[in-house]
């Protein structure tokens, strides 16, 4: 099965970045960028979690959720070396269910402390007829600040010979769940199921919170350019922090997780097609060569 089968074209997503940069050139970075003075900048980012909160419907369990969205946000915002200043959140749903919006903003809360960043407020739409049942939207708003000298990505500096070091995932993160909702609908997998090959149940696995790669921040001085490994996969994240003509070789020594084997193999997805939904590097830094 290809992801575009599950409804999802990555060729078209990849499409609109070009539109984007056809416009602006900066337009296509992790995080847009604005400067407050010759010295600083604001960095601000905007994104959702995507067809992942329709398994937490499913399970009824909703905290992870806002989690996933801040971790997301502040991993988009640190590609441009920056630190997270402030949050705000949109919440959209059919009928407010107070239980489901208290699970996600103290996931959103505890995410925010997390990173000793400020959650500023947001808003909460009830609209009806829009969504069906239990069905929301979350969609996360965050801005942080970076000093000149400190701002990524730094292509202008990076070489040949220069090193790739990729950070593994918690899980899916929050990528891939289109594909493996579709593998769920023809019958193939349960989230309710235990599999032995995972060793928990389908749907804990999938609802595991989207990993923080901040704490990376001390080291900022030693990374010439960052890549959250998003929508389009290994493929076509790392390519959008290199500098044009350079390209990257990656060495496939890391094993692959019970995960992405089991969605493989009841999905019939093939292992090209895995990469460029999801694979367990998620964050790649580039760094100087150390010999």
């Amino acid at each position: 099965m290809r992801y575009k089968e599950a409804g999802v074209d990555l060729d078209k997503a990849k499409r609109v970045v070009d539109i984007l940069r056809e416009i602006d050139s900066q337009i296509g970075e992790f995080g847009g960028i604005f400067p407050i003075d010759e010295e600083r900048y604001i960095v601000a980012s905007v994104d959702g979690v995507g067809t992942k909160i329709t398994i937490a419907v499913e399970l009824d369990k909703h905290r992870g959720i806002g989690e996933d969205l801040v971790n997301h946000c502040v991993n988009d915002i640190f590609c441009m070396g920056a630190k997270p200043l402030f949050f705000m959140d949109y919440f959209a749903t059919g009928k407010l269910d107070l239980g489901v919006f208290k699970e996600v903003i103290q996931g959103i809360d505890v995410a925010t402390k997390a990173h000793d960043m400020v959650l500023l407020g947001g808003e909460t739409a009830e609209m009806p007829g829009y969504y069906e049942g239990g069905e929301y939207e979350l969609v996360g708003f965050i801005v942080g600040e970076v000093n000149r000298n400190d701002r990524l990505p730094k292509r202008q500096k990076i070489k040949p010979g220069d090193l790739v070091i990729g950070f593994s995932s918690s899980g899916l993160h929050t990528n891939g769940y289109s594909l493996v909702r579709k593998i769920i609908a023809d019958g193939k997998l349960s989230l309710d199921r235990y599999y032995d090959e995972i060793g928990n149940t389908l749907g804990d696995e999938l609802l595991k919170v989207h990993r923080s790669y901040f704490f990376l921040y001390p080291y900022l001085s030693h990374i010439k350019a960052i890549a959250h490994i998003t929508g389009g996969g290994l493929y076509d994240n790392l390519i959008r922090v290199l500098p044009e003509g350079l390209g990257a070789k990656i060495k496939k020594i890391w094993p692959i997780p019970p995960i992405f084997n089991l969605i493989m193999k009841y999905g019939n997805v093939s292992e090209e097609e895995m990469f460029r939904v999801n694979v367990r590097l998620r964050y790649m830094l580039i760094i100087k060569s150390i010999e």
